[in-house]
C-alpha cells in the first residue's frame, strides 16, 4: 500500500506538470528558471492544489504505516486504514480535476478515515 500511494503521488506529480504546460506556459519556459509566474487553467490550478494536499497527508501515512509495522501491529485494522487512504487519494485526483464539488470532499474524508485507522491500530 506504501509503494501504492507512491506511485498515486508520482503520477499526480507527471499530471499536474502536463495539465500545466501549454499557452503562456511554452515549452522554453518551462524548461528555464520560472522566474517569471505564468497562469495556469482552471484544471492545473485544481491539480496543484490536490498534489499539494497529497504531500500534506503522506509523510503522515508513511510514518504510521511504517510505525505500524516496526512495532508488529500490522493487521487488519492496519491494511483496511491503508486500503482506504491509497483508494481515496488515487479517486480525489480526477474528482477534484472534473470539478465535482461535495463527492471530492466525501473522498477525502474516507482516505483520512484510513489514515486515522492505521493510527488506531498502532495504539491497539
Amino acid at each position: 500500500m506504501l509503494l501504492a500511494a507512491v506511485i498515486i503521488g508520482l503520477v499526480q506529480i507527471v499530471w499536474t506538470a502536463a495539465a500545466g504546460a501549454g499557452g503562456e506556459r511554452n515549452l522554453p519556459w518551462l524548461m528555464g528558471p520560472r522566474d517569471d509566474s505564468k497562469p495556469v487553467g482552471v484544471v492545473a490550478a485544481r491539480l496543484q492544489r490536490a498534489q499539494a494536499n497529497f504531500l500534506e497527508t503522506f509523510p503522515l501515512f508513511a510514518a504510521a504505516l511504517l510505525a505500524c509495522d516496526f512495532a508488529g501491529k500490522f493487521g487488519a485494522l492496519t491494511m483496511w486504514g491503508a486500503v482506504l487512504y491509497v483508494v481515496g487519494r488515487a479517486l480525489f485526483v480526477p474528482i477534484y480535476a472534473a470539478g465535482v464539488p461535495v463527492v471530492r470532499t466525501l473522498v477525502w474524508a474516507v482516505s483520512m478515515i484510513g489514515l486515522l485507522l492505521v493510527i488506531v491500530a498502532f495504539f491497539q
